[in-house]
């Protein structure tokens, strides 16, 4: 069954578990079997854990979970109660005394939308791999998206409530390219095909029925020359997985991991800004075979499919508007 969405990719599961109340929550995408991994950061405010593990020239060439949790650092402590399901399961990287499941993980900061001192912790995480299942992961203000949001230009006040997103990819010879995306980025959300903002930055108007974007791209004419950002500084991470069922090495599938930001480029105004710590995982789990230029062009595609349906999914909290209120 087809559900347009990461556990298209056959093994892969997700878990979701979030406290509605604090606005926060973590993601866990379990790959058991192990899944070679790469990886892609770009901005200047990333938090993430053992990213550089998953580089070329590394000893350590597959993953078996990774999870993206809101937080800010302090979730990344999400990834300790994975990798406590994870060892009472016998999984992880053998190294003769004990089996170290390899977990890496990546924060979004969701701290001043809900309460700032509830944070995603190993208990949540481990929650989160009792949850995981095939079904199509629930989308908008769920797991690592239950507090994020964009358009932070003038601070949360006229931003605008966003989410996690997922989409999936045929792209022929039985091989599927697929995305998990947790949008909390300081620019707009793009649609490139119709050609509007999705949701963003607002102009103060009289009615809440109504969206005008005020447009962080031209907002940012007026900043020309000035550092007047400190208010928005690490508060923005546009986090996420890609994963396919082609066979790829771990130098091709960071290749792909690479070519997959390509989606948050064509989505995000302005994207990978010092403001923001935009962080893609790339997984290949399977044995199809593909070039790696085909399943990284796609990759894209499906990033770009993923940060649009998770924005359109969301729906506001604590004041903060979502695009779907403003919806036809």
């Amino acid at each position: 069954m087809i559900t347009n969405s990461i556990v298209d990719v056959e093994g892969i599961k997700v878990g979701q578990v979030e406290n509605d109340q604090a606005c926060t929550g973590c993601t866990v995408i379990l790959c058991e079997k192990g899944a070679v991994a790469g990886v892609d950061q770009r901005g200047g405010a990333p938090g993430t854990r053992e990213t550089d593990l998953l580089r070329p020239m590394h000893l350590v060439e597959k993953v078996h979970a990774v999870v993206l949790s809101g937080g800010s650092a302090f979730g990344l402590d999400a990834a300790t109660g994975v990798m406590r399901f994870l060892e009472e399961k016998k999984v992880g990287f053998n190294t003769g005394v004990a089996r170290v499941p390899i977990v890496p993980a990546a924060v979004i900061y969701d701290l001043a939308i809900g309460d700032a001192k509830v944070r995603p912790d190993a208990e949540m995480g481990y929650a989160a791999c009792l949850k995981a299942n095939d079904h199509k992961p629930l989308e908008g203000n769920h797991g690592a998206g239950t507090g994020a949001s964009v358009g932070k230009i003038f601070g949360l006040t006229r931003s605008m409530k966003s989410g996690i997103g997922t989409a999936s990819i045929f792209i022929g010879n039985g091989v599927v390219v697929a995305a998990l995306m947790v949008v909390n980025a300081f620019g707009d959300v793009w649609d490139p095909e119709l050609h509007s903002i999705v949701a963003g930055a607002r102009q103060i108007t009289s009615s809440r029925k109504s969206f005008k974007p005020a447009n962080t791209m031209e907002m940012l004419r007026n900043f020309t020359g000035r550092s007047s950002f400190s208010f928005a500084a690490g508060q923005n991470t546009v986090i996420g997985v890609v994963a396919t069922n082609a066979r790829l090495t771990k130098e091709e599938v960071n290749k792909v991991a690479q070519m997959a930001q390509n989606g948050i480029a064509v989505t995000i105004r302005p994207a990978q800004t010092m403001l923001d710590g935009d962080t893609i995982f790339a997984l290949s789990y399977g044995n199809r075979k593909a070039d790696v230029s085909i399943v990284g062009a796609f990759s894209a595609v499906a990033v770009e499919k993923a940060i649009l349906s998770g924005t359109r999914a969301a729906r506001s909290i604590n004041n903060l508007p979502a695009a779907f209120e403003f919806s036809d």
